[in-house]
């Protein structure tokens, strides 16, 4: 476990980047420092390897303070991912991976083996190894920084804003790499970002820094989002918490109905049977969804998968969360969702209606146990 015990960063202008903060980061866990510019989140973040060393306080790892290590000691034991990777620009990808263990005395062969073990990992073609970080997208170089942090196997990993520099959709991809690969490895993380999203995506706990370095709140997403401790907090989570809050609740219980979906080659007896709903979903014949349609659209045997009207992004029944029903329905022309199965083939649809009292069972639910995580 890393403690922070009353630690303070004071410079010699009297600026207080960080003010007496006091935290337990807990192991094999993903612990995000979160908050508005000036908040010391970073800072925070370099004091634990000693990049910044402390004014006043304490920080120990588990019961060792961390100014009776050497330095570099110290940080051997610790992965260290930044924005833009902090690549070597004239070393391969395979040797920009292997730079740690090779610092440790691993011999080059084994530790282009572990870097090439690695790149499969972080989700890198093999094919890249000798490529250059130049030739490498953002997204992909981000990869090669965490893999590079991962070589040496350090029990601990700090990530100072690592995915903010790419665009959402690689982000993404990116924030769903980390949490596969802590799920495998489980390190211990130390996450910094000023996007609470993300904070709420990755994070076991949640620390919310204010301006100075002051910890606001310190809680599991799930508490953050449903009891902020003041008006800060609640106000730097945003408006649409509640709705970032249904992402802790399973879509397991929604009751989806098969009555509304028909195949591409439905016959006239099965449109006829369907004809009093407002909305009908088509799938190919395999089952996969391919639009809506209002009955009296649709010719049986003739129907053309051009002429219906997009069924958007369906979610995986029973897997995803209430908040990405409730996002499929929103966004449906029908107001209805499409759940899907784990082959994409359409599982039956949900109604707004049906989604709301499902939200309303959740919220009722979530006033004594926790509620079920989901990524």
């Amino acid at each position: 476990m890393i403690r922070i015990d009353s630690v303070t960063k004071r410079y010699p202008d009297g600026t207080v980047a960080v003010d007496r903060l006091s935290l337990e980061i807990p192991d094999r866990a993903i612990t995000v420092l979160v908050g508005p510019s000036g908040c010391g989140k970073t800072t925070t973040l370099r004091m634990i390897n000693r990049m910044v060393e402390p004014s006043e306080g304490m920080i120990t790892i588990d019961g060792v303070d961390t100014r009776k290590q050497p330095v570099n000691t110290l940080r051997r034991g610790m992965g260290y991912v930044i924005q833009n990777a902090g690549l070597f620009q004239h070393r391969t990808i395979l040797d920009n991976i292997a730079t740690v263990p090779r610092l440790l005395g691993t011999g080059k062969a084994e530790a282009r083996d572990r870097a090439r073990e690695l790149m499969g990992r972080v989700g890198l073609d093999a094919a890249l190894a000798k490529r250059y970080p130049y030739q490498l997208s953002g997204g992909q170089q981000q990869r090669v920084g965490v893999a590079r942090a991962l070589a040496a196997d350090p029990p601990v990993l700090l990530m100072d804003e690592p995915f903010s520099a790419v665009d959402p959709v690689v982000r993404k991809g990116l924030q769903d790499e980390l949490l596969r690969i802590q799920d495998e490895l489980g390190k211990t993380i130390v996450f910094v970002t000023h996007d609470i999203d993300e904070a709420v995506k990755l994070g076991t706990m949640v620390a919310v820094l204010r301006t100075g370095g002051k910890l606001a709140q310190f809680a599991p997403p799930a508490e953050l989002l449903s009891r902020p401790a003041d008006a800060f907090v609640e106000d730097f989570l945003g408006a649409d918490r509640g709705i970032r809050r249904l992402s802790f609740f399973p879509s397991d219980g929604l009751e989806l109905t098969t009555e509304a979906v028909v195949a591409i080659d439905a016959g006239a007896e099965q449109l006829a049977a369907r004809a009093d709903l407002p909305y009908l979903l088509v799938t190919d014949l395999d089952g996969r969804p391919l639009g809506w349609s209002e009955p009296d659209r649709l010719t049986a045997g003739e129907i053309e998968p051009g002429q219906l009207l997009s069924c958007g992004r369906p979610f995986a029944a029973g897997r995803d969360s209430l908040r990405a029903a409730l996002d499929c329905a929103v966004l449906s022309p029908s107001g209805w969702a499409v759940g899907v199965d784990a082959e994409g083939r359409a599982a039956g649809v949900v109604s707004q209606q049906a989604i709301a009292q499902a939200i309303r069972g959740a919220h009722e639910e979530s006033a004594s146990p926790q509620p079920k995580v989901l990524r």
